[in-house]
């Protein structure tokens, strides 16, 4: 499966037709053998490569098959993706990950030392997050078009579901987004709202908030302004948000404008204020040189942007490397299911640490799936445990049967009217 917004998904299925038929007559277990070197096949079509390369519709096609050709190597191997990838040895999962074009990042020599270096204690931390589950963070209460009382009520119902990061988006309307952020602030920062009163590990002097612009109840909220700035006003408008201390800004500008993002987080820093993307960065490359010019605070996969599992598990790496935590984009049908796995194969297997890293929620769609995931009371994503699910990514037959275009019910009552 991959994430579109609507419009274009014929486009899509067309190249996820032309990708697949690469894999037409390949011997199954000789693909798992080697998932990078299948990666690499993927991609290595002269003519597809001619629509990219390694970008746009032919990237987010492969993406979709590769994702799943990895859910049927999970389902083959009767484990949830995570799993078989944290049961893979070190030298496996180097294996698995795709080095083109990145080698001036990260080698493969380097990404073996990485993992060796935490191989040891793998299983220590499998059943840490087992027990705490994976730190989330939600968007719900912050779409643009609410009313204050909707805005209020939903703050409020996430900061008693166990939430303390919370983000909003913003970019329309200055005044309307300080008074929004305020209201926002009003409530998560009011002890009177938390489900159990004070928790020590939320104190704002916490490992895990120092840096974040915590306020007094350990509150942390962010701000999405989805490309809608050039540089410079991007830099006047977020500045001017100050006041609400905002851990970070999310996609200030043009997702490929590496050197903007670099002059907005060295414009921003002395308001405290870091910069964070990646929900549009189209391959590992753009992560590369994200990373390299030191334009981001935070480093935010999409598990479908990207071009599945091997490309992501090289921008792991190499995030590790640079010191910058993965809280990736899972603001889309179906990218939650897909993203838990993501953060724990990196936690486990490959940074070693969730303190400072947190997984978007959102709340709507998870019904059409076989395997829905799910948030403890405590607003942390819980762990992914059925055998057979694989990447749980499956919809229900009926849900297809509904909405597949142009000739789901759905869609055929809808021009009937």
């Amino acid at each position: 499966m991959t994430f579109t917004t609507g419009r274009g998904n014929d486009i899509v299925c067309q190249a996820i037709d032309a990708v697949a038929s690469r894999l037409v007559d390949k011997e199954i277990e000789s693909l798992f053998a080697d998932m990078g070197k299948a990666w690499n096949y993927l991609v290595a079509d002269p003519q597809l490569r001619w629509i990219g390369p390694e970008k746009g519709v032919i990237h987010i096609a492969t993406g979709a098959v590769d994702n799943a050709l990895w859910d049927l190597y999970a389902r083959a191997r009767q484990k949830p993706l995570w799993k078989l990838l944290v049961d893979m040895s070190s030298e496996e999962l180097v294996k698995s990950a795709t080095f083109r074009y990145i080698t001036d990042a990260i080698t493969p020599g380097e990404a073996l030392a990485i993992l060796k270096a935490r191989e040891a204690t793998r299983k220590e931390r499998e059943a840490i997050v087992r027990e705490q589950g994976y730190p989330a963070y939600v968007t719900s209460a912050g779409w643009l078009g609410y009313s204050d009382d909707k805005i209020a009520r939903l703050t409020k119902e996430a900061v008693q579901a166990g939430f303390n990061h919370f983000k909003m988006k913003v970019g329309t309307d200055l005044a309307d987004d300080l008074r929004r952020g305020r209201l926002i602030r009003s409530i998560i920062d009011d002890p009177q709202y938390l489900p159990d009163g004070p928790d020590p590990a939320r104190h704002p002097e916490s490992p895990a908030l120092v840096g974040k612009n915590a306020g007094p109840t350990g509150a942390v909220l962010m701000i999405d302004a989805n490309q809608v700035w050039d540089v410079q006003p991007a830099i006047n408008y977020v500045s001017s948000l100050a006041e609400i201390k905002p851990w970070f800004i999310e996609e200030p500008t043009a997702p490929d404008d590496i050197l903007g993002h670099a002059a907005i987080r060295r414009a921003l820093k002395p308001h405290g204020i870091g910069v964070a993307t990646g929900e549009h960065a189209h391959n590992r490359m753009v992560f590369k040189q994200l990373l390299q010019a030191e334009a981001i605070d935070v480093c935010q996969i999409d598990s479908c942007r990207l071009a599945g599992v091997s490309e992501v598990l090289s921008v792991l790496f190499m995030a590790t490397k640079f010191g910058v935590p993965i809280c990736p984009h899972a603001g889309g049908v179906g990218l939650c299911e897909y993203v838990i796995h993501l953060s724990l194969i990196d936690y486990i297997a490959i940074s070693g640490t969730m303190e400072r890293n947190v997984l978007e929620y959102t709340d709507h769609l998870h019904e059409h799936f076989l395997y829905p995931c799910s948030i403890s009371k405590k607003g942390r994503y819980t762990v992914p445990n059925n055998p057979v699910e694989g990447y749980s990514i499956e919809m229900h037959k009926s849900s297809i049967a509904e909405y597949e275009w142009p000739d789901g019910s759905y869609w055929t009552k809808a021009r009937a009217e």
